[in-house]
């Protein structure tokens, strides 16, 4: 699927009103990085689609968007088959049951929310049938921290305390790579001192894993705060698509 065509002006308003928007986020992201003195390694932008029509995300694509998050299997599956041609990165964000890492390691580059060992199970055995039969690169995974100081809050993810058996257990797994640590900020309570909590979980596990050093933190209300404290993928859905559209 290409961009949808325009109307019979040549005039795309969705197009438009997109373009603004990136443009809009793309500036705070700029600013966030040079206050933080970042600009030689500014962060990758993520694009958050879920529950936006694949129209959009054409649409993205022809503004140099490469890299696009999903929370929903059978949602994120049906985009990426309908949208194969634009070879985009899709970053699995949501919370994941085991039961559906065969389907999501099909498309996925990337899965963000890792959070339990059944889970690196599965995705491993999911992978390396897929890397049987047809060529796929190992699975970027990220393992999803709770900041909420319980492993039930409603963000989900892991305790701290459990992140480096799981980071073991990643490292040791043919077809898996790991990337980092994702986390999203709890509610009602500054971004900040999160971020902080999340940049000393990554510090320590680069001490082990040199190579795993992305932090996937960082979304429309509080990229700023997750720029400073050493975010390098950033999800960003509302501030550039707008709001969920409403059910028809």
């Amino acid at each position: 699927m290409s961009a949808p065509a325009a109307g019979p002006a040549g005039y795309d308003p969705r197009l438009a009103e997109l373009r603004g928007a990136l443009a809009a986020v793309r500036q705070r992201i700029d600013a966030a990085v040079a206050g933080a003195g970042r600009q030689a390694e500014p962060p990758q932008l993520i694009v958050v689609t879920k529950f936006h029509p694949a129209e959009d995300v054409a649409r993205l694509a022809a503004l140099g968007i490469t890299d696009v998050g999903e929370n929903r299997d059978q949602e994120a599956a049906d985009k990426a088959a309908r949208l194969a041609e634009l070879q985009l990165r899709w970053h699995f964000i949501g919370q994941l049951q085991s039961n559906k890492a065969k389907s999501v390691v099909r498309y996925a580059h990337a899965v963000h929310s890792v959070d339990r060992l059944p889970l690196v199970t599965a995705l491993a055995k999911a992978v390396r049938t897929e890397q049987e039969r047809a060529f796929r690169a190992d699975l970027e995974c990220f393992i999803q921290v709770s900041l909420d100081n319980d492993a039930d809050g409603r963000r989900g993810g892991a305790l701290p305390a459990d992140v480096p058996a799981l980071a073991a257990e990643l490292a040791g797994s043919p077809g898996l790579k790991l990337a980092g640590v994702m986390a999203v900020a709890p509610l009602g309570s500054a971004p900040e001192a999160a971020f902080e909590k999340l940049a000393e979980i990554s510090a320590r596990l680069r001490g082990e894993y040199p190579q795993a050093a992305a932090i996937s933190a960082g979304m429309s209300q509080d990229l700023e705060a997750a720029v400073r404290f050493g975010a390098t993928h950033l999800r960003i859905g509302s501030d550039i698509l707008g709001p969920r559209p409403a059910l028809r």
